[in-house]
């Protein structure tokens, strides 16, 4: 699998910053081809780590970093980079002006005659993007590169500078489940050829399915590794919150499925992408709805929400038909929807937490056009206690908290409107451990008080841990139902029986 003597070995690194120890007395061994997951919540310490090896950050003294068991200084990126050690951050480093060839020689520009020789650099990496399976060209400029072609373009630039050792960082947020497929792919590719592959990944998956080992950081401390053999999500969960599984998806609330309905969708459709849909969901109840990617789950949220335009069925909330024909009367009516991709159509990151938790309802204590500024604070100090929100002040940038942090806030705006109905679409997606229980204790708690809550998950394990009922959807359309009163049992294969069209003669009962 990879060589017996390690490329790189870290001991004991740590990093103070005023009032914080980031690391304390962290380790962390990699061997040449072998594929290396870091694990840990936002907050462990894994981006301090790797900001140590990459020379952005200069660890505190008494520590060591060796390559090739040599002790090495990484004092800037630079040395960083003569050591072999590249990083691909989550957020891409490239310049969308410039062509693909620029980008990978940025900084090692090739001159002529004190010109750039634009034609050596074509050249120069052609050869790379043939071997790592790019279908563009070293001419093509940037910006008209996909963000998986992107991503490639950051590897070719480490291919290109020899690097060693490769630190990717979430490198599947933005990709489609067939890029990432070509990712995984390249990655066992580059492992095969020699080099050292740190992976940081929230997606317990994706770990197992690439990882060859697998460290955990927790509260910036070194908590252990675990061998091929020894990786098992349990095992991971437990060493990244000191938690079992189990209790993970512990509830509280007494399942709703014979309380008064909040929410009834009667024959919804769009006249293409869903066709008749309907379901109830109760008071107190959490309704999973489930199926395959491309099966309508968001294409029937948004329906319901107002975003995109139906073109048959209606829409009652707690017993009272609602025209719902744009967002804003879905909200009138009770009902609020977190969407899917929160950086895009939720948060704004270069507003305020608190401007951000107060504006669905930033009017309601105005008073002849005048702002109530500190109605807002107070609103602002009471969510981010409630919902445990980790923030220094309400008055930092959205866009600098983890993902799990920014989903809690978008989650609190939508909160403070009081709603009756919450439709929650990915809420866990792209957050950590730590962060997904929280979540998942909040949607107890609200069920707790008679909300009525829709969860569309990918990730079935959530499903079937926080559900009361689970909806499937196939092809646009309402499959089946597992839970509740169904007498099928709510379980993974359930899920993907009816999500695939088996025969439900198949299905375990309950």
């Amino acid at each position: 699998m990879y060589s017996p003597e390690p490329i790189l070995e870290m001991r004991g690194i740590s990093k103070t910053f005023p009032g914080v120890k980031a690391l304390n007395d962290v380790q962390l061994t990699i061997y040449p081809g072998e594929i290396h997951a870091l694990m840990g919540e936002n907050g462990a310490g894994k981006s301090t780590l790797m900001k140590v090896l990459s020379g952005a950050y200069q660890a505190d003294p008494g520590g060591e970093i060796r390559i090739d068991g040599k002790p090495v200084v990484i004092d800037g990126p630079l040395a960083a980079k003569a050591c072999g050690i590249a990083i691909i951050y989550q957020e891409l480093a490239l310049a969308p002006n410039l062509t693909v060839a620029e980008n990978i020689h940025l900084g090692m520009e090739i001159g002529r005659r004190g010109m750039i020789d634009r034609q050596a650099m074509a050249e120069g990496c052609g050869e790379i993007l043939k071997r790592l399976g790019a279908t563009f060209g070293p001419r093509t400029l940037v910006a008209d590169l996909s963000i998986a072609e992107r991503q490639l373009v950051e590897i070719a630039r480490a291919v290109h500078a020899r690097s060693r050792i490769l630190v990717m960082d979430e490198p599947t947020t933005a990709l489609s489940s067939r890029e990432t497929d070509r990712l995984f792919a390249l990655v066992r590719q580059l492992r095969a050829e020699g080099l050292a592959i740190i992976y940081i990944s929230h997606r317990m998956a994706e770990v197992y399915e690439l990882s060859d080992r697998v460290s955990v950081l927790r509260d910036g401390t070194y908590v252990g590794t675990l061998g091929r053999d020894e990786i098992r999500p349990e095992t991971i969960v437990r060493m990244m919150v000191g938690r079992d599984l189990s209790s993970f998806y512990k509830k509280d609330h007494v399942p709703g499925v014979r309380n008064a309905p909040v929410l009834e969708v009667r024959n919804v459709g769009d006249g293409a992408r869903v066709r008749g849909c309907s379901f109830t969901l109760h008071a107190g109840e959490v309704l999973g709805l489930a199926g395959l990617v491309g099966a309508g789950r968001t294409e029937l949220a948004r329906l319901v929400y107002g975003a995109d335009t139906r073109t048959s069925g209606e829409i009652v909330i707690a017993g009272k038909p609602a025209d719902i024909r744009r967002p804003q009367d879905a909200i009138d009516a009770g009902l609020v929807y977190l969407t899917e991709d929160r950086k895009a159509q939720g948060v704004f990151l270069d507003m305020t937490v608190a401007e951000n938790l107060n504006l669905g309802v930033i009017g309601r204590d105005a008073r002849a056009g005048i702002l109530n500024r500190g109605k807002g604070r107070w609103r602002a100090a009471r969510a981010i206690k409630s919902l445990t929100i980790r923030v220094a002040s309400p008055d930092v940038t959205v866009g600098s908290l983890s993902g799990g942090n920014q989903q809690k806030v978008l989650l609190s705006r939508l909160l403070e409107t009081e709603p009756k109905v919450l439709i929650l679409d990915e809420p866990t997606r792209g957050v950590d451990i730590g962060a997904k229980s929280e979540i998942y204790r909040i949607i107890d708690q609200l069920a707790k008080t008679g909300v009525g809550i829709l969860v569309i998950s990918s990730e079935l394990p959530e499903i079937v841990g926080i559900a009361d009922r689970v909806l499937v959807m196939r092809e646009g359309e309402i499959a089946g139902e597992v839970g509740g009163e169904t007498g099928y049992a709510i379980t993974q294969e359930n899920i993907i029986a009816l999500a695939t069209g088996v025969d439900r003669s198949l299905m375990a009962a309950e």
